[in-house]
């Protein structure tokens, strides 16, 4: 069925049950996708259809899991729920989805509560702020992407829930923030993708922020480079896009593009690695990073071969996140100690160049946790774990132990080793005026964790 695919072309999950793909899926399936879709966003293109995917075998596939929606995503009560309310009025099919959605826990970590900054009373729209140095931005228009990971931490920004998305509509009220908070060096422009938007839109986003002079590098975090590769290399603005890219570096920044590879396959059509080389071309330097995904790439082979071809390719292997707790993440959590065990065994089989990549790391609400490794004390087995960064400064680097436990998938599944609470538990976790709490919307506040 492979195609070659030069103009970008959407399908949605209506658009999926009417095309020629949807005769490749077994009964069984299509029954829980029509369901699954109503909850979960579904968008992917053409392009990865045909590069990405066996159709011989499709349900098999780890890309197929990547992008479509899964039994076991939903609980059984939840997709019955659906399948009920799909027999019922559409009024009573939207409250359905939407109470279900807020059962999926939509912004973890404080993303909404604490992570949102103020200018005086304003709040700063479109900006989180969680570490010193480091601001995201999210750009208005761009977000959503040229297809969706089916686990994705950012989904409730593509679910058409207002109270539940951030965005900016430009970025002066962002660079009046950078300026009073000199400390941050690093602005990271995500999404959703923003390499979704065309680069006219683009540059109007990333121009005010080369007059920042305490800004040192500008990210761009997208998947664009495998699932859409002829955004740097056919579309009309493409090589608009990298004269932005090179307009960034002379202005005295560093450009780094932070491409979100999940499996080795992505790497494999000859345009996604013309794109690298566009990029890279720039000025720019690419870094990758992902989660670990029971069903796609918990095998250290998956993500050995991914690093070293990253490497060869002079992209620098940088995360092994964790799964976060949001979505449809019972579906692809990995215990600690699995976790553990995949990103050792996988970082013993490549060079040195590539032992950049760091993890397993949970993005929890105190900070970046890895997993060093486990030990004995005492006579017990435990996890030793590190802060990579923290809400406080004071906790970046600092070790802790906690009780092995061969179920635990997160960090707030861990107990003390020594008993009572961990440190940032008992300690003020933000410092101001980084981040200035606020209420979270209605609709978070009653929603209820997965």
């Amino acid at each position: 069925m492979l195609q070659s695919i030069a103009q970008y072309r959407p399908v949605t999950a209506k658009k999926l049950t009417e095309s020629r793909y949807w005769e490749n899926l077994s009964e069984g399936y299509r029954k829980l996708f029509v369901v699954a879709s109503e909850v979960l966003p579904f968008r992917v293109n053409e392009y990865v259809l045909e590069k990405f995917i066996d159709w011989s075998a499709p349900e098999d596939d780890p890309m197929f899991r990547l992008l479509f929606p899964q039994e076991g995503m939903l609980s059984k009560s939840q997709f019955d729920r659906i399948e009920a309310a799909q027999k019922a009025t559409s009024a009573e099919l939207h409250e359905a989805v939407r109470v279900v959605r807020g059962e999926l826990n939509p912004h973890p970590a404080g993303q909404m509560t604490d992570n949102i900054p103020t200018l005086g009373e304003d709040i700063v729209d479109g900006i989180q702020h969680k570490y010193a140095e480091t601001a995201l931005f999210f750009p208005g228009a761009g977000q959503t992407c040229h297809a969706y990971c089916s686990f994705c931490f950012r989904w409730p920004q593509f679910v058409g829930e207002p109270a539940w998305k951030i965005q900016a509509r430009e970025a002066e009220q962002a660079v009046s923030y950078l300026r009073l908070h000199p400390e941050i060096t690093d602005i990271l422009i995500t999404g959703g993708d923003p390499l979704i938007m065309n680069s006219k839109n683009l540059r109007r986003y990333v121009e005010p922020f080369l007059r920042v002079d305490s800004l040192k590098t500008i990210r761009i975090g997208s998947k664009a480079v495998t699932y859409w590769p002829h955004r740097f290399l056919a579309d009309a603005d493409a090589a608009e896009l990298l004269s932005l890219f090179e307009e960034i570096v002379a202005a005295g920044k560093s450009l780094a593009f932070m491409a979100h590879l999940t499996h080795w396959r992505e790497l494999e059509p000859p345009e996604v690695r013309s794109a690298i080389s566009a990029i890279r071309a720039t000025g720019a330097t690419i870094r990758t990073q992902a989660p670990l995904l029971k069903h796609v790439n918990d095998d250290p082979a998956v993500w050995a071969k991914l690093w070293t071809d990253c490497t060869a390719m002079g992209i620098h292997p940088y995360y092994m996140f964790v799964e976060r707790d949001t979505g449809p993440c019972g579906y692809f959590r990995v215990p600690l100690w699995r976790a553990h065990e995949v990103y050792s065994t996988a970082i013993s089989r490549v060079s040195g160049l590539s032992r950049t990549a760091r993890g397993p790391v949970m993005s929890s609400h105190p900070g970046k946790v890895m997993i060093d490794g486990i030990v004995e004390v005492h006579g017990q087995k435990a996890l030793s774990l590190r802060f990579l960064q923290a809400r406080n400064p004071k906790f970046v680097g600092r070790v802790f132990l906690a009780e092995f436990d061969e179920t635990a998938s997160w960090l707030d599944d861990l107990r003390p080793l020594s008993g009572g609470k961990f440190f940032f538990e008992t300690t003020e976790t933000s410092v101001e005026p980084l981040v200035v709490q606020r209420a979270a919307p209605e609709k978070i506040a009653g929603s209820v964790h997965a």
